[in-house]
């Protein structure tokens, strides 16, 4: 556009008759304010779609894709997806993400800065009512949808941040009728995060550390409402657990295109009694008798590209 622009002018100057010039030239037009809405897009893949510390794919790779909305003011909202695994989530391939809030600065210090907000994880077509583990249907006849919703608030300074997010409802839909002691709203995720620029090549140091408390434990004895005895064996009920990341980004151009970036970490987290083949957490649940350590400690590869 700029271009033409002034191609125009110039041919316009060139055909101009000669008494033009003794006339006073137009004023430039006021140059339009710029809009205080941003929108970017994503698009990525990860060798394994690890979140909080678990696999969400059953340890295998993920493409991913989102879109943010932003405005001067602070306010931001977006939507994220990913494929899944319905051996975790049965009948379900996707998550959805929609999620939305507000972040400033604090100016009594220089770098500090907020965010409150919330978001919904989503998975079309999923529900308990699908569980089946061993192939034996009907487990959880009662069980609503795997759909989680928090609140979160964090903080930051300049390289390191901090949050901490609550459930709105249900911990993907544990509760009495899908097999736990109780209703588990309420839980918390507490995480510490640091993304720090190395004076080399260009590369960001990334380090994360997080604490998962679900307000409840899985009910050992329970019987569902169609007289099914307890779906899986577990050396433990309580899926509580600390997860760690830490490894190195670069962010990188592709033919003159910015945006791109790169990434290894080293990923897991402590709790091998729940999320392990030895746990309940690391069965399948869609039939299978195939287990997992969904929490195994392992490196993941990741490469993305911002619009």
């Amino acid at each position: 556009m700029r271009k033409s622009l002034l191609l125009t002018a110039v041919l316009g100057a060139l055909y101009m008759p000669s008494v033009s010039f003794a006339e006073e030239a137009p004023a430039a037009a006021p140059a339009e304010p710029a809009s205080p809405w941003s929108v970017t897009t994503n698009i990525g893949f990860v060798s394994d779609y690890y979140a909080r510390g678990v696999t969400q794919n059953w340890h295998k790779p993920a493409v991913q894709g989102g879109i943010d909305v932003a405005h001067s003011s602070g306010f931001f909202a977006g939507v994220w997806g990913s494929n899944v695994s319905p051996n975790t989530f049965p009948d379900a391939t996707v998550e959805l993400d929609l999620y939305g809030g507000y972040n400033g600065s604090i100016k009594a210090v220089e770098g500090l800065g907020y965010s409150i907000g919330a978001i919904g994880y989503f998975y079309p077509g999923g529900s308990w009512k699908k569980y089946n583990y061993l192939g034996v249907p009907n487990q959880t006849p009662e069980g609503g949808r795997w759909n989680t919703y928090e609140a979160n608030v964090g903080l930051s300074y300049k390289w390191l941040s901090a949050k901490a997010s609550v459930t709105l409802g249900d911990w993907f839909g544990a509760e009495k009728k899908t097999g736990w002691d109780g209703g588990t709203s309420g839980s918390t995720y507490i995480e510490l995060n640091a993304a720090y620029p190395l004076p080399w090549y260009g590369l960001t140091l990334v380090g994360h550390v997080g604490s998962l408390n679900v307000a409840g434990k899985l009910n050992k004895g329970y019987v569902s409402s169609s007289g099914q005895m307890p779906s899986a064996t577990t050396e433990s009920g309580n899926p509580d657990y600390v997860d760690f990341k830490v490894g190195l980004s670069k962010a990188f151009k592709i033919a003159n295109s910015d945006g791109w970036n790169a990434g290894l970490y080293y990923v897991g987290n402590d709790n091998d009694s729940y999320w392990s083949e030895k746990g309940y957490g690391g069965s399948s649940f869609n039939g299978s008798a195939e287990t997992k350590d969904m929490s195994d400690d392992r490196w993941v590869v990741s490469i993305s590209r911002v619009f």
